[in-house]
Parts: structure tokens; sequence; C-alpha cells
């Protein structure tokens, strides 16, 4: 599966370098976690992941792919996301932090549902990235349309 999400944003051309010390890769590489955590990558999820990182970085198609396909090979080498949210930590305010568990929950919410391993992922890297439990859940509930007393508030 992620396989075919690198190959889907190969491109051919002349990239630029996304190094592992990059915060845009551990951003990149929490928004593929969030994506194929439950084992299935819907299309929906992959446009979001795609539109996401172009968006947030100001990148052009082709280096949003490159830095997916990075991201896909860090997380597919990766034992933990500590070192990517550790990396974040450094490189972000906690405004920016907040921001990347926002694109999470954009991602989850891509498909329309979001399950139980989702939910747990975003919170342990909400909790990693020091955005508080009612940031975390503003921002879920935002992301979804809701109000947060609507929520699941989850663990």
């Amino acid at each position: 599966m992620l396989d075919t999400l690198r190959r889907l944003f190969a491109d051919e051309g002349e990239k630029p370098r996304f190094d592992e010390d990059d915060h845009r890769l551990a951003a990149a590489t929490l928004l593929v976690y969030a994506a194929t955590i439950d084992g299935h990558l819907s299309e929906a999820e992959r446009e979001k992941l795609h539109s996401l990182v172009q968006a947030r970085f100001r990148l052009t198609e082709a280096e949003a792919g490159e830095l997916i396909e990075a991201a896909v090979a860090a997380e597919q080498q990766a034992i933990d996301f500590y070192q990517f949210t550790a990396r974040l930590n450094r490189a972000l305010d906690e405004k920016g932090r907040a921001r990347v568990v926002e694109m999470m929950w954009q991602i989850v919410f891509a498909d329309g549902t979001v399950n139980e391993f989702e939910d747990n992922l975003i919170w342990r890297a909400a909790d990693l990235l020091h955005v508080p439990r009612e940031q975390r859940i503003a921002l879920r509930a935002r992301v979804a349309g809701a109000r947060p007393e609507d929520v699941n508030n989850g663990p």
C-alpha cells in the first residue's frame, strides 16, 4: 500500500531535497502515519494528504509529491513517531504544533470516519507535541464541524 502511495507521488524531474532534519518531513511523516494507520489509504485521504502538504508548505505539486515520498520512506524506517514529534517541538512554536495536529485531524476525517487507531494516534502525537487535551478536542471539533462537547473526547 505504501509503495503504491510512493509511486503515485513520484516525479522524474529535478527535486529539492528534504533531509531528515527538515521539520516539513517530520510533519508529513505524521500525516502519512495518520493516513495509513487503519491499514487502508482511501482516495480521499491520499488527495487530502497531497493538498495539505502542498498548501501548508507552499510547494509545487512535484515538490509535494517528493516530500510525501520521503515521508513514506521515513515512516517505513521508523520504529515509532517520537523522533518526528521531537523534531517538530524543536522547530515549531505552539501554534505550529497545533497546526500539525489539526492537519492530522483533517487527514483522518477525509474519508468521513475516525476509528480508534486514528484517534489514539492523534491523542499520542498531540501529547508529545505538547498540545493540550482541550485544544486537541477543539481542533477535532473544528475539523469535524461540530461543537467540542458533541465530539467523542477519546483518551
